[in-house]
């Protein structure tokens, strides 16, 4: 146990926590895919959520349309206010090129469109529905910083499981990245991305202003981008990082479509687009020697850490990860985020109604 402070504050869990918080005036986002659909894991979070009753939730739902009506019927037997946002609805996506709005689906662009309709609350809390080790203290943890001095705030957890360490994309890549950036930039950008603890973390909450604010990467840049616009909306002073203690849920292949190789792209692209905000130029060549030496440091102290618990850890696997990750140090390339909701001249109800109209078509 520690209470070691960062340059954001730090919410620690000393002995199980359940803080007061703002339920009754949040949305809860839970983000799915028509594959987690009655898993177990999502039956575990969503009949979890019934005991912490927000005052809505909100399910952005990417499926096919054979899918939607046994999704939705699942998601109403649980006991809370429940709401489908279908993101892949014909018309939703009609809509959304008639403005310009065309993004890649993903998990960044659900997110994004729930993010719109559900600012409509004081405040949004987002996680994600393949979490095992999901507790009902999780969303009150995240909403009790917003409650008071602060306007956004992020879960952190250690990832270990079956005697191994994981969070691999975020150990291997995101966190010696950073590193190597703080020795050859200077900016606060950088002390701050490397404040959170676990910077790829899918649980945040939010007041709906800067909910309104964040402009979201449609595919695996979404946690990074995140918090490169709550660099801007909530700052050093308003951001708080909250201890969610250990976090379980399905783990990816390094190699494949969707594995945490090409996932390291869009991840790096993101970090390096907040950077581009910024103003800050990088020095690729330079930065992806730095990055793997800052990696391989960190390899080792990973080795030490594993061995001193009693892991199984693979370090020669380990150090062909970083060889694998280092493509994602790269120009981030064409913008592609989807605007902040505040921005984009599209209204969050529209797209609500059209949800709506396209799931009673399917029912």
């Amino acid at each position: 146990m520690e209470y070691v402070q960062e340059r954001i504050a730090t919410l620690h869990d000393y002995d199980g926590t359940n803080p007061a918080a703002p339920t009754d005036r949040a949305a809860v986002v839970v983000p799915m895919t028509e594959r987690e659909h009655a898993s177990l894991a999502a039956e575990h979070v969503f009949s979890t959520l019934a005991s912490v009753d927000p005052e809505q939730v909100y399910v952005p739902l990417r499926a096919g349309p054979g899918e939607v009506a046994a999704v939705t019927e699942w998601i109403d037997g649980f006991d809370f206010d429940a709401e489908v946002l279908w993101c892949n609805a014909p018309r939703v996506e009609e809509h959304l090129r008639e403005r310009d709005l065309v993004a890649e689906a993903g998990k960044g662009r659900d997110v994004w469109l729930a993010l719109g309709v559900a600012a409509r609350h004081d405040y949004v809390v987002v996680h994600d529905a393949d979490a095992t080790s999901y507790g009902a203290e999780q969303v009150p943890k995240l909403l009790a910083p917003l409650a008071g001095d602060h306007s956004f705030a992020k879960g952190y957890y250690a990832r270990v499981e079956d005697g191994r360490l994981y969070g691999r994309l975020f150990r291997l890549f995101v966190r010696p990245l950073l590193r190597a950036l703080d020795e050859t930039v200077d900016h606060p950008v950088i002390d701050y991305l490397l404040s959170f603890r676990y910077a790829l973390a899918g649980e945040f909450a939010a007041t709906s202003a800067v909910a309104r604010s964040l402009r979201a990467q449609p595919g695996w840049g979404l946690e990074i981008g995140t918090l490169g616009d709550a660099y801007d909306a909530a700052g050093f002073a308003g951001s708080a990082q909250v201890d969610l203690g250990t976090h379980e849920h399905d783990h990816r292949s390094v190699g494949g479509p969707s594995g945490l190789g090409d996932m390291c792209e869009a991840v790096g692209g993101a970090l390096f687009r907040v950077l581009d905000d910024q103003g800050v130029a990088v020095e690729y060549d330079r930065l992806r020697d730095a990055y793997t030496t800052a990696a391989d440091a960190l390899v080792d102290q990973y080795a030490a850490d594993a061995r001193f618990n009693g892991l199984t850890y693979d370090a020669a696997s380990e150090r062909e990860q970083v060889r694998e990750y280092v493509r994602g140090v790269a120009d981030p390339g064409e913008d592609r985020r989807l605007p902040a909701w505040d921005r984009c001249g599209v209204a969050p109800e529209t797209i609500r109604g059209l949800s709506r109209d396209a799931i009673d078509e399917r029912e």
